[in-house]
């Protein structure tokens, strides 16, 4: 299985977005992509964060942060047919591109139907545009991972024929049933007979049929029309600052802000005391070699004297015995010189 690449980038350096918290939501987005999304929907992809899209290597598909685009954010393809993502700063921004990168990895080009019954009963079978995340795009079934708030999103047996129990049909479990759509989302789908666009919308009180008519293609992928043709959604990159999952996340990134400080700060104590340790034992280690190396010198002179004819031999131990000795007697000799000379300094 190739691995798909995504950038979590700022469109410019002056996008009002720290390259910490991008780096930070982008192992968010990492850790649901690689333990929630990716297993279900049989994708494997990495989410990294840079500083600039100078910075982005070949064979990314970037997912840019830019400060206004309230009728260009989405998916879209480049000149190269490649897909690149928009997404709005905001306080909630992490919600959306979220969103943005589970759409483009289960649909890089914005192209794929699935096959299923319609919730209009008159029309039968239909195809319906994979957008993994519309019907249940709403804060409200939105989730946390590392306390930065994600999307929730439907899995592929969404387009089940019949409600089957203990189905999870979305990842939260806000989904309870084939071709539910939750307050906050819709759905799309392809009506061949009359060769028509569909949606099933929930934006106000009460869910509503919309018929879109015949799309005009003009280059642009299914995606990017019916995008384009659903203004009502709303710009979850900018919740308001009263809304409760956004609270939520908000206190639950504080707390976890207070485990990864202390955390760092025992890091570096222990990292210091590494150091510390090894400076200690690098000087050990040189006060015995040194002392090692006086020793094998009184040695050899004593094996010098023990060679002579005038000498008799000693034992091994008187042998060792003798060197140690010699070698405390140099030691001795060099305190009294020094005091010696300590003594004449004070001397008038």
């Amino acid at each position: 299985m190739i691995a798909r690449q995504v950038a979590l980038v700022p469109e410019s350096e002056n996008i009002s977005v720290d390259i910490r918290e991008i780096v930070r939501v982008a192992a968010a987005l990492q850790k649901q992509v690689t333990r929630d999304f990716g297993p279900i929907w049989e994708i494997a992809a990495t989410v990294d964060g840079f500083g600039a899209l100078e910075d982005v290597p070949l064979g990314y598909w970037p997912v840019i942060l830019v400060e206004d685009v309230p009728d260009a954010a989405g998916v879209h393809l480049d000149r190269f047919g490649q897909p690149f993502a928009l997404v709005e700063v905001g306080n909630s921004w992490s919600l959306t591109a979220s969103h943005e990168t589970l759409e483009m990895l289960a649909d890089p080009f914005g192209n794929r139907l699935v096959a299923g019954s319609s919730p209009e009963p008159s029309q039968g079978r239909v195809e319906f545009l994979v957008e993994v995340c519309d019907p249940s795009e709403d804060e409200r079934f939105a989730y946390t991972v590392n306390s930065v708030l994600v999307s929730d999103f439907y899995t592929p047996r969404y387009f089940d024929p019949v409600t089957a129990s203990g189905v999870q049909y979305s990842f939260t479990g806000a989904i309870t049933r084939p071709r539910e759509v939750l307050q906050g989302g819709y759905l799309s789908w392809h009506n061949s007979p009359d060769d028509h666009w569909y949606q099933l919308t929930f934006f106000g009180s009460r869910r509503q049929f919309r018929d879109l008519g015949v799309l005009a293609r003009d280059g642009r992928s299914l995606r990017e029309i019916i995008d384009s043709l659903t203004p009502q959604t709303r710009r979850l990159s900018k919740l308001a600052p009263d809304d409760i999952p956004l609270r939520a996340a908000v206190a639950a990134a504080e707390a976890s802000q207070t485990g990864s400080v202390a955390r760092a700060d025992y890091l570096r104590e222990q990292i210091e005391e590494l150091a510390r340790g090894r400076s200690e034992t690098l000087d050990s280690g040189q006060g015995r070699r040194q002392r090692a190396d006086a020793l094998r010198a009184e040695i050899g002179e004593i094996k010098h004297d023990s060679g002579s004819p005038q000498r008799t031999p000693v034992s091994p131990r008187e042998f060792t015995d003798k060197a140690a000795a010699k070698a405390a007697g140099a030691d001795n000799a060099a305190e009294r010189t020094q005091s010696e000379a300590d003594d004449a300094a004070e001397r008038p």
